[in-house]
């Protein structure tokens, strides 16, 4: 199985991109959201997923490793191939859909392209429970747009702070000044911690 993959960012699309890695090009597909998250990198590591089928070995790309567990969640979902967890993934961000789950929002879930109301009650049956349990484990969230906040929430991570702690101050700063740069975020937490 190939975990991830990290090396020269060749080309890149709304839902796909090339990473060169040791002089071989591996096609990667990826949600918009892992696109946005993008950015304008030219060294990158995507964390992946390997489908194999008898006609083709197809890589998917994430950007963290929490939208690689929602995707391998939704696959589990008889009726949910990766073409429909991908558009999820691209609709809503890996938090939504597991927040979604968790709280039982059929309508966020139909929301998505391609998933009617039986399909996402069954999403919802067959993956509350797992998706409660990540909660407990960690909690799933990726960037929304906000770099800045995650660059100062892995700062502080780094300097000993208990990472549900520190989000919650710097999402309360986030949400009082979107503008404020990384290292104004992490005075501003330091003061609040």
């Amino acid at each position: 199985m190939i975990t991830h993959i990290s090396g020269k960012l060749t080309e890149k699309n709304p839902t796909y991109v090339i990473i060169d890695c040791h002089g071989v090009g591996y096609f990667i597909n990826i949600s918009l959201n892992t696109y946005s998250s993008i950015g304008s990198a030219e060294q990158l590591k995507l964390y992946t997923h390997l489908q194999i089928k008898e006609d083709a070995h197809t890589l998917y790309g994430f950007t963290t490793l929490a939208e690689r567990e929602v995707f391998r969640l939704l696959i589990s979902v008889s009726g949910i191939g990766t073409g429909i967890a991908r558009t999820m993934l691209s609709s809503l961000t890996a938090k939504e859909v597991a927040t979604a789950i968790a709280t039982e929002n059929v309508t966020a879930i139909q929301s998505v392209k391609g998933i009617g109301a039986k399909t996402a009650q069954r999403v919802i049956l067959d993956l509350k429970d797992k998706v409660l349990k990540i909660h407990e484990i960690e909690d799933i969230n990726i960037s929304e747009g906000n770099t800045n906040k995650d660059e100062a929430l892995s700062a502080l991570e780094v300097l000993g702070f208990v990472r549900k702690q520190a989000e919650k101050v710097v999402q309360k700063i986030a949400a009082e000044d979107s503008e404020l740069s990384v290292e104004a975020i992490i005075k501003e937490a330091l003061k609040r911690l």
